[in-house]
């Protein structure tokens, strides 16, 4: 069964040109006017190919290189607010509020944050902390283990401070 519109050398050249100008198939296919399948068979007898396995590869690999880098900068954006949260525990702390029939600002400065907020501040701390050891782990220290009963010691040496309130 013959085909309705055959081949011609002229067409196999042009496939060949374009295939080592780095054209794929269906750019080929499309400057032909032909089909995709048509264009691969074309290829195959001229022994070409359009698998680009290698090349997908290397993207794979340079897109995961990226996405490491880029949860490696969030882990340390996390480990950073971990530590501005923490930094805050023991520090003078304003409360303010808006209230009355005149919507009056109001604020006051305390020495330190109340308990309740120094245990809101530690929580904020230890869950920026957990996401970062997740995003980077540490490779050459104790572990995530480690990490975990330090920030109970913290939890337990404010409650023994301020009570639990």
């Amino acid at each position: 069964m013959g085909s309705a519109n055959p081949v011609t050398d002229e067409e196999r050249e042009r496939v060949r040109q374009m295939h080592a100008d780095g054209m794929g198939r269906n750019d080929i296919a499309k400057a032909l006017g032909r089909s995709g399948r048509t264009v691969s068979e074309i290829a195959k007898g001229l022994g070409l190919s359009f698998a680009r396995a290698s090349q997908v590869q290397q993207a794979t690999e340079i897109r995961r290189a990226d996405l490491a880098a880029r949860r490696a900068e969030l882990a340390i954006k996390f480990h950073d607010v971990a530590e501005r949260e923490l930094g805050k525990v023991d520090k003078p702390h304003k409360y303010f509020d808006w209230g009355g029939k005149e919507h009056d600002y109001d604020e006051r400065w305390q020495d330190e944050p109340t308990p309740a907020d120094k245990r809101a501040y530690v929580s904020l701390a230890a869950t920026a902390s957990t996401q970062s050891l997740r995003l980077s782990p540490p490779k050459e220290e104790g572990g995530a283990g480690e990490v975990g009963s330090l920030l109970t010691n913290l939890f337990d040496q404010l409650r023994a401070r301020h009570g639990d309130h």
